[in-house]
């Protein structure tokens, strides 16, 4: 990757297509710092209108532009370094352990003796690093699309990239989609998606089809986990998640959630899915992690038995809407 780039705050700017004459970016200032504090970076998306979430810029590292995204870097005064794409965080030093570590633990630590995992997305390693806390892991096959997200996440974020030294993995820079079409039926243990957003890149991620191909890779009593949005903001969405879930795993649908300070109000959630086979009782964790034996990435900082359980009880709200898609 080229040296690294770096930026004042008053220097970056990111043209936003849908700003209008009112917005920051069509007055000359960058489009995703606020123009009402300077130097605080504040997250603005129309997948929650209304509000923003900040941080306090100390310096620009990284700035740039794949051939999908928008890629930036920037040293935050309480968070850490912070990886942002597209305007949109996508993980600070500070809080990905909670992100990172459920993903992986929830369906990893509900089958015993994984042996074979993919996952998609996930390029800044962090899902990498957590998967290889399970000894009993042979092969570990991931599939990103952006080749400079994972390039930007070794050169700042060593600690989480980790992962992708782990002699297990098998790194493809690709279509998540497409590899996952044409993937061997029935030859994965666990498929975890690790995707942004379900707009641009990832948009594929949350539609029908590719939950039947990621059902279809999947052996008998093999498990999915998702990314699935906040409770708070998107309802509608996981709505539309758990009733094409249903439809297509015919073992056990759940929607699981945790605390992620950083994330759009505060929560993300994972659809936790198991094809018809043995039971899969993603509740009650049987295969727990040795955490002494973890050659890389420290001892856990967020994921414990306990709140594995936790993570399913739901509030009323959110209850109702999904159990109201039950067959």
């Amino acid at each position: 990757m080229d040296a690294t780039k770096e930026a004042s705050v008053t220097d970056l700017k990111r043209p936003r297509e849908e700003d209008d004459n009112s917005s920051p970016a069509a007055n000359g200032e960058p489009a995703c710092f606020s123009s009402v504090i300077p130097g605080w970076f504040s997250e603005m998306s129309p997948m929650w209108p209304g509000e923003a979430h900040s941080l306090k810029v100390e310096k620009v590292l990284f700035q740039g532009k794949s051939d999908y995204q928008d890629v930036i870097v920037f040293q935050s005064a309480t968070y850490g370094k912070v990886l942002v794409l597209d305007g949109v965080i996508q993980l600070t030093e500070r809080d990905e352990c909670a992100y990172q570590e459920m993903i992986t633990h929830l369906p990893l630590c509900s089958i015993p003796n994984p042996k074979k995992v993919l996952v998609i997305g996930g390029g800044d390693g962090g899902v990498l690093r957590e998967v290889a806390r399970h000894a009993s892991i042979e092969q570990i096959d991931m599939c990103e699309i952006d080749k400079m997200v994972v390039d930007v996440s070794k050169q700042f974020f060593p600690d989480v990239a980790i992962g992708f030294e782990d002699p297990r993995v098998n790194l493809v820079i690709g279509d998540g989609v497409a590899y996952l079409k044409n993937a061997a039926e029935g030859s994965y243990d666990a498929v975890i998606v690790d995707s942004s957003d379900p707009i641009g890149p990832a948009k594929e991620l949350f539609e029908k089809p590719f939950f039947q191909s990621v059902a279809r890779a999947l052996r008998p009593g093999g498990v999915v986990c998702t990314q699935a949005e906040s409770l708070w903001l998107h309802m509608d969405i996981i709505e539309d998640i758990v009733s094409n879930c249903r439809e297509i795993f015919k073992g056990s649908v759940n929607y699981a959630w945790t605390s992620v300070p950083t994330y759009p109000s505060g929560v993300i959630g994972f659809m936790l899915c198991s094809t018809e086979g043995p039971d899969v009782d993603f509740k009650h964790p049987v295969n727990p992690i040795d955490d002494t034996s973890s050659k890389s990435g420290g001892p856990l900082k967020f994921y414990n038995a306990e709140i594995h359980s936790a993570a399913f009880c739901l509030p009323s709200f959110a209850k109702k809407v999904i159990e109201s898609k039950a067959n």
